[in-house]
């Protein structure tokens, strides 16, 4: 690490209270954060941040017990709100005239737990959680509940409580295990869990099988032959109709890079492996759509030698190609809404859009099309959404190109 050398900081166009966005899923959704008596409630502002960074509106209410943890001005500025921290005569617990879409309780202690699922009301947090059951019985709001407590508190009691509030309709976040202890999962995991409970798209509950990354060919036990993509792409669309409610699963080809652990997502350590992978999910016959975005191996080795071969002895490999998985699945499997993916260099804009239209042709309901020359001001990747009957659409960034994918699948199904 370099010392620091006293540069001002890089100046900015949000002010201080602003956060930046990472996404729309909770635009014009107010969330009530509220906090109970755990040493996770540390965390709150951050998870009130990152609830903003999906355009949500934001709401505390705090224990007083919470407040040992965290503050009332640190809640105030994370949420730019006013902290509920007791109920007056405005009847805050009711939010009559401003409902809230959802209600996040995080953290959740036993004693808040049980007594929630006993029906007593006795605190700023409990009487807002007894109204709150009253609205999710009657289809009008959610409640999240994301629990924290030593292992030695996880006792019958408390398992009682979770099974009846679970038989209700309370939506309970898996708490992340460590050290004896149910923590406090990480406040994208949290966000995550509100989106997908809140997303009014007609893509949530539907089935997709998204593909990305290399598939790696194996040239003996040792080494491989791979390319350059990541798999970044394939984890971007993933994340999207995951956060629209979608029953999603990646299929990420083995590499450095890996997608964040609450994502649904297996492991394809070859193109053997993604091929199998592949054909194995969709023959369960329950995928609505597949997005192909793996950057698929052309070549094989001929022969794959055994154990590790010395250094030096290679001198050749002979290749051979591999047979084309998206063919397959065309044939295979033809009542799927398939969304491919071309990668081109050294080629014009419009010879890309011509080599789409003709892929296009065989079969599918896009292409996304892209050419290593074609980027935007920042380096963002640009590409082109083709397909029939329309004008090529434009994409900057694999977060628009992820959001153009989604928006066309919704509109796929909107239309029948």
């Amino acid at each position: 690490m370099k010392d620091w050398d006293f540069t001002p900081p890089t100046p900015s166009s949000l002010s201080d209270h602003d956060v930046p966005m990472e996404g729309q899923h909770l635009e014009h959704k107010r969330i009530a954060l509220l906090i109970t008596g755990g040493i996770a409630a540390i965390k709150a502002p951050f998870i009130a941040r990152a609830l903003r960074r999906q355009g949500a509106d934001v709401v505390v209410f705090a224990s007083e017990e919470a407040l040992r943890y965290t503050t009332v001005e640190a809640l105030e500025w994370s949420t730019t709100n006013h902290v509920i921290t007791k109920l007056t005569a405005k009847a805050e617990h009711l939010s009559d005239n401003a409902p809230f879409d959802a209600y996040l309780v995080a953290p959740a202690t036993y004693n808040t737990i049980n007594k929630m699922a006993s029906g007593v009301a006795d605190g700023v947090v409990t009487t807002t959680l007894a109204s709150a059951l009253g609205r999710m019985e009657q289809g009008r709001t959610s409640i999240l509940i994301a629990p924290t407590m030593h292992h030695t508190l996880h006792n019958s009691i408390l398992t009682d409580s979770l099974r009846k509030l679970h038989q209700l309709g309370v939506r309970f976040i898996r708490p992340r295990d460590d050290y004896g202890k149910h923590n406090i999962p990480h406040e994208s995991i949290l966000t995550a869990a509100v989106c997908r409970q809140v997303s009014r798209s007609i893509l949530k509950g539907e089935a997709i099988l998204v593909t990305g990354g290399p598939t790696p060919v194996k040239i003996d036990n040792v080494r491989r032959i791979t390319n350059r993509f990541r798999g970044k792409l394939g984890v971007e669309i993933t994340k999207e109709l995951y956060l629209r409610g979608a029953d999603v699963l990646l299929i990420h080809g083995d590499g450095a890079y890996r997608p964040p652990q609450h994502l649904p997502y297996k492991i394809a350590r070859t193109y053997d492996d993604y091929r199998k992978m592949v054909s194995e999910e969709l023959a369960m016959g329950k995928y609505k759509a597949g997005i192909f975005s793996a950057a698929v191996a052309d070549y094989q080795p001929r022969e794959v030698q055994e154990g590790k071969i010395p250094s030096g002895v290679l001198k050749q490999i002979d290749l051979e190609p591999t047979v084309k998985v998206i063919d397959e699945v065309r044939e295979k499997f033809p009542d799927l809404t398939m969304v491919s993916f071309k990668y081109q260099e050294n080629i014009s804009h419009e010879q890309l859009i011509s080599i789409a239209e003709s892929r296009l042709g065989k079969g599918g309901a896009a292409i996304i099309a892209n050419r290593g020359e074609e980027i935007g001001p920042q380096g963002e990747q640009i590409a082109w959404l083709v397909t029939k009957g329309q004008e090529p659409q434009s994409m900057v960034g694999k977060q628009g190109i992820a959001r153009a994918i989604a928006d066309f699948l919704e509109s796929i199904i909107r239309n029948g």
